[in-house]
Order: structure tokens, then sequence, then C-alpha cells
């Protein structure tokens, strides 16, 4: 089990911290306003890790007051599994339909219910969607699509990564921050 510590933060806080053997640098992440985790890289200490938090109080703050006033809808709970075949079905049929029509190459393709991202491209670019996708809209579908099949191409989210997304999008960063408003997937 991997080594970690709460610390609570007079402006926002409890925070997990919690040693990482995959982070390279030290990483924030808030998922909901209750759940605020700092990646610990391996040879980083835990007092290292705080004197960074600390310094960071301000922007954690910004995005605990984000998710405060956010009016998007938390699908994390609203998966039955009752369409699941019709589902991956039609999301299985428009990966590849869209992976033809912009030429990208992916080499598998599954699909599970993740708590924290829409997808993944490994460096192997097999993609992994999550299935509650599905409740989005087809517009939405099609963006979370498009951006891991991306992924095949470009590994990162440089900015020639999103110039590719804007050239097959239209408006990539607008369709994800579209995407960020109206849904969740976690509390």
């Amino acid at each position: 089990m991997a080594e970690s510590k709460i610390i609570t933060f007079p402006q926002v806080g409890d925070v997990l911290f919690e040693r990482s053997y995959r982070a390279k640098h030290i990483i924030i992440s808030i998922k909901s306003p209750s759940k605020i985790r700092i990646a610990v890289p391996v040879g980083i200490d835990f007092e290292k890790a705080r004197k960074f938090a600390e310094k960071k109080e301000y922007w954690i703050e910004k995005q605990l007051a984000k998710f405060s006033n956010s009016t998007a809808i938390s699908i994390l709970d609203t998966f039955t599994g009752e369409d699941l075949i019709d589902r991956k079905k039609y999301l299985t049929k428009r990966v590849d339909d869209l992976s033809k029509q912009h030429g990208f190459k992916y080499n598998k393709l599954r699909f599970k219910v993740m708590r924290t991202r829409w997808g993944s491209c490994t460096a192997k670019n097999n993609i992994s969607l999550n299935i509650l996708m599905a409740h989005t809209s087809k517009k939405l579908q099609d963006y979370i699509i498009l951006h891991e099949l991306a992924h095949t191409r470009i590994k990162n989210h440089s900015n020639s990564f999103w110039a590719l997304m804007d050239r097959i999008t239209g408006d990539a960063k607008a369709i994800n921050k579209e995407l960020n408003e109206k849904y969740t997937l976690y509390k």
C-alpha cells in the first residue's frame, strides 16, 4: 500500500498526500470540494510536497470555488448497464467511422467505467473509453473519441495536439469546456 498522510490546510481543509510511483512531478488533483490529492513522486519527501501545496493554496481555493459554483451533472451513479451492449456497439462503430474519416489508426479498443477520465490512449495506441460517455450528447461523444484518437498521433496536450483537435472539431477547447461544464464523473 502506498505511503500517505492527510494534512489540514487553514483555507482548504484536509489534503491527502500520497506516494506515487507513476508521477514524475508533484501533482495536485481536485476531484470535488472534499477530495484534494497531492501525488508525491518517489524521491521527494512529504515536507517538500507540503511546502509546494502551501504555495499553491490560492490556486486550490479557486478550483474549489469552481466546484461549488458548478452546475455540472454527476453521471458516475447514473450508469445501470441495461443497454450496455447496444451502447458499446454504437460507440465501437463510431470510433471506427471517425478513425477512418480522419485517418487515425488505433490498436485495441475497450470500454470501462472510469471515475476520473473520459478516456485514455496508451503508447501502443490502445484506447480505453469511459462507457459513461454514453450519457453525453453525440457531439460530446465524438469529441471524447476524437480526443483519444488524436493521441494516437500526439501523445501529449501540447499546442500541436490542440491545433490538430481544432482542425478536426472546430474549437476543441470550447467543446472541452462544454463537456466539463455539463458533466462530471465524480461527486
